[in-house]
Formats: C-alpha cells, structure tokens, sequence
C-alpha cells in the first residue's frame, strides 16, 4: 500500500520525535500530558490510539514575547463516545 508504513519506520519516526522532545524540555520547554509534566518514561503514550477512539494531539503555546512555553498533549475524540455509530449487520 502507498504511504504505510512498517513497524520499524513508525518506531524511528517516534524515537525522533520524543528526541525532539527531551531537547525542547532541556531548554527549559514544559511538556504535559493530561495536564500533568510527566516523566520521559511516559511520553510515548502520546502516540497511542485508545480503544474508546482517543488519541492525542499536541498543543504548542507560546509565551507573550512569541516563544514557546510549553506543549501540552491532550485525550481527543473525533466523536463524542455516545454519538459512536454503532455497526448493524
């Protein structure tokens, strides 16, 4: 299939991203998840699709001066869970 990707590309994909990551956080860059600044540990659950249909999406803000402040990664869903379509057959 066009535009897959494998296993190994994702991993590196994400490994690069969380690099990027550690050194936006080494320059003094809050990262928080759910609304908490969590471990380096924890990161990685920015790239995982719930079961409920959540997935997170990254928020940059910026301060007053135009520099960032902080990335905050939050639960979204495309639909609310009650209004899920349910499958008929």
């Amino acid at each position: 299939m066009r535009g897959s990707r494998s296993y190994a590309e994702n991993k590196e994909l994400q490994k690069a991203y969380l690099d990027g990551l550690r050194r936006y956080r080494d320059r003094g860059i809050v990262i928080l998840i759910d609304g908490k600044e969590c471990s380096e540990e924890d990161w990685s659950r920015i790239f995982e699709l719930g079961e409920d249909g959540g997935f997170y999406m990254g928020d940059y803000v910026g301060a007053e001066q135009g520099c960032l402040r902080e990335i905050r990664f939050d639960k979204v869903y495309l639909e609310k869970p009650s209004e899920k379509k349910r499958w008929r057959r």
